[in-house]
């Protein structure tokens, strides 16, 4: 899918319109998606830390409000034309922050090794392939649906692990384990037909 149409404006997609009619139309002008992606940068360590004393009843909640600052920022960027070099470059930086502390905690301790690393390797790979892009061009690719399926997929992955923890139930370590594992070939996909 292309970032922008021919006219110039950034490529709606069917869900930033869904995501429009039911939560958009409560966030104020003023408020940019910028504003978002650094809330989501900011909450990030609050949540590491949380998960990390097994505060479950304050962290995941938390964690799945500061997992949806994704869809609010790229849904507000692109309907209201918000696009920016900064949110380009920084939004999918604090979706690695997020997703990787948690994994770091929470995979390391409980699902495979090997899978961890072919996660955080990867999430290495996307900063690497950003920055070299900007390095070349001066600019950054907004994120394709192929990431964006990656990011909800382990968004999924890390809300099934803390429900396994929180409620003792192993089925859910092991459909997280697959959900990982769905969630690295989306990544590869997506690093290969898009960089980022």
């Amino acid at each position: 899918m292309t970032e922008a149409n021919r006219g110039g404006q950034p490529h709606v997609f069917s869900h930033d319109r869904i995501v429009e009619k039911i939560f958009l139309w409560a966030v104020p002008r003023w408020v940019l998606p910028n504003h978002f992606t650094l809330a989501r940068i900011v909450l990030t360590p609050v949540v590491f830390f949380l998960i990390l004393y097994e505060e479950y009843q304050v962290g995941i909640p938390l964690f799945l409000l500061t997992a949806f600052t994704d869809v609010i920022d790229g849904s507000l960027a692109r309907t209201r034309n918000q696009i920016t070099e900064w949110g380009k470059m920084f939004d999918p930086v604090a979706d690695k922050l997020l997703i990787g502390s948690l994994v770091i905690i929470l995979a390391f301790k409980y699902l495979s090794f090997w899978l961890v690393i072919a996660i955080l390797g990867l999430e290495i790979a996307f900063i690497v392939a950003g920055f070299l892009q900007w390095r070349r061009f001066h600019k950054i690719r907004g994120a394709n649906l192929w990431g964006k399926i990656k990011m909800l997929s382990q968004c999924i992955a890390v809300f099934l692990v803390l429900i396994a923890l929180v409620f003792e139930m192993p089925l859910f370590l092991a459909a997280a384990q697959w959900i990982f594992g769905l969630a690295i070939g989306f990544a590869i996909v997506s690093l290969f037909s898009h960089g980022i």
